[in-house]
């Protein structure tokens, strides 16, 4: 006789997002494993006595969403300090901080207050949405405190500003070519290496990184994450990520993405690629390539279109290389033969073909399932490569939310390249394996699956079922992931979450639409019904 599940959800309109991607009615888990989907009638003679019955009132249930690539400790920042996100203007952005002075939350870098010392911080500004589209600076933040050091990152995070204090406090160990100056002085905007000098300055102890990933991990379940590729550096959130795991606390699928600079001590502890537990798993080892648009540091081939022309070089205005090519060969061909997947950040067609030729160099990039991360512009032979070498194309759709006319985009980039960029539809029909994440611009894939649902441009354009599947199987794929996560199979996790309304019934307000529930192995981590 087969054994009763654990748990059923029923009365749903399910969608497996399988191939093809089939829809039933119920689904009943046993141990955190999908044991049936099938439709009520079937799925009912798996109800025993102790089966808990979730009805979900002809909600849409899919595959849990994977995001492909997060920060959240940075997402934990921005709610737990000051939010800048939703900022429309300097000003806002100085009141903003101004009250998080006043509440007291500010750290030093060991996560304790300390008077004076004590760091004011705002996470998440976006210039480009504003009137005034410019950088925060040193003079704005000095508006905020003219005692305590300030930091304002801008929603890429690889662009701060700061006020004076922390300016002269920390100017010494910056890069010069990474401290922006207006007539000689430095106007308090930092950019790449310069804004790592601040990221360690405020680097919180295990303590205040788990207050940071215990908020995060509530507000992805919020929006129905259940497991996110997350890209650490010099943090305590892998320590803490462990802990939260022996703990109990860990309802998230945790990948941890090491940056480069930790290559050594991975090999020498012996980790590798897909070591782990089923909630905490070693990823990749990521690395840069080249900056963002957002701060002209992305590596172009051509120059960029609001570039001061004046005196410089058409190759001074194409954007820097954080990792040179050849760095980034040695770095690959390291990497590859230790074992471990390269996830490697690169926005500019430039920076994306130095990426696919250094992966190409190795025995088997497909097998390995090496990473473009980004790739917002790719010239046509970039994406015949992708598909030809099956490198994964880890892409994060809400940066459409600057693909329109007039945005941030166009200003960088000219009308022309705007419509070339963020290329999901020339990747998914050439064949390239598709991986969505957020990269915490927002954290919200249904954010995301709608900006690619109604992008501006045909090639950027995805259908409503593409679109999840990049989000869910897409994800799990370049996870190596896709035998326990990604779809709503028999024996797979069983990690679901329900919508309010139906994305395909609903394309112009996808959104919009609710997350009614979060689940987890079969257990339910967020209830918004």
């Amino acid at each position: 006789m087969t054994a009763a599940a654990d748990c059923i959800f029923t009365n749903a309109e399910i969608h497996t997002l399988g191939d093809p991607d089939e829809t039933a009615e119920a689904v009943a888990v046993r141990d955190g494993v999908i044991v049936r989907v099938d439709d009520a009638y079937e799925v009912e003679f798996l109800n025993g006595v102790e089966t808990e019955v979730v009805d979900l009132g002809g909600r849409v249930l899919l595959p849990g969403f994977i995001d492909a690539h997060t920060h959240l400790q940075h997402l934990g920042r921005s709610l737990v300090y000051a939010d800048l996100a939703e900022a429309d203007s300097p000003d806002d952005c100085v009141t903003l901080l101004g009250d998080e002075a006043e509440s007291g939350d500010g750290a030093d870098s060991d996560g304790e207050a300390e008077s004076g010392d004590e760091w004011i911080l705002g996470f998440g500004y976006d210039e480009s949405t504003w009137d005034e589209a410019r950088y925060l600076t040193r003079e704005d933040l000095d508006r905020v405190s003219g005692e305590r050091p300030v930091a304002a990152f801008r929603e890429d995070m690889h662009i701060a500003a700061v006020n004076s204090v922390a300016l002269d406090r920390f100017v010494d160990e910056m890069p010069d070519e990474d401290v922006r100056t207006e007539d000689g002085d430095p106007t308090g905007v930092v950019v790449e290496e310069a804004v790592d000098v601040i990221y360690e300055a405020i680097e919180p102890d295990a303590e205040e990184t788990r207050k940071l990933l215990d908020a995060a991990q509530r507000e992805a379940h919020r929006k129905g994450v259940t497991g996110v590729h997350e890209m650490v550096r010099q943090s305590r959130a892998p320590e803490v990520y462990r802990r939260m795991d022996l703990d109990g606390d860990l309802a998230l699928r945790v990948r941890l993405n090491y940056w480069s600079d930790h290559l050594d001590a991975l090999v020498e502890t012996g980790l590798r690629t897909n070591h782990g537990s089923e909630f905490v798993r070693t990823g990749g080892v990521k690395t840069f390539t080249d900056g963002s648009l957002g701060g002209r540091t992305a590596k172009l081939s051509e120059p960029y279109a609001d570039a001061d022309h004046s005196g410089d070089s058409d190759a001074e205005n194409t954007g820097q290389w954080v990792v040179p090519p050849e760095e980034l060969r040695e770095l690959v061909a390291g990497a590859d033969d230790a074992g471990f997947q390269m996830t490697a950040h690169a926005i500019g067609d430039e920076a994306v073909e130095a990426v696919l030729a250094a992966y190409d160099e190795t025995g088997d990039p497909a097998t390995a399932r090496h990473r473009v991360e980004h790739a917002e512009l790719v010239a046509d032979e970039s994406v015949e490569r992708f598909a030809d070498s099956g490198i994964v194309a880890s892409v994060q759709p809400n940066f459409l939310k600057w693909a329109q006319e007039d945005g941030l985009y166009d200003d960088r980039l000219g009308s022309e390249r705007r419509k070339r960029s963020n290329r999901y539809a020339d990747l998914l029909e050439a064949g390239a394996p598709l991986a969505f994440g957020s990269d915490c611009m927002p954290l919200d894939p249904l954010f995301g699956i709608h900006q690619t649902v109604n992008a501006p441009a045909e090639r950027q354009r995805l259908s409503v079922t593409e679109a999840l599947r990049a989000y869910t199987r897409g994800a799990a794929y370049a996870g190596f992931d896709e035998d326990r996560l990604g779809t709503i199979e028999v024996g797979k996790r069983a990690d679901f979450v329900a919508l309010e309304r139906s994305p395909w019934d609903n394309p112009e307000e996808i959104a919009d639409v609710d997350v009614a529930l979060t689940v987890v192995d079969g257990e339910i981590v967020y209830d918004g019904r």
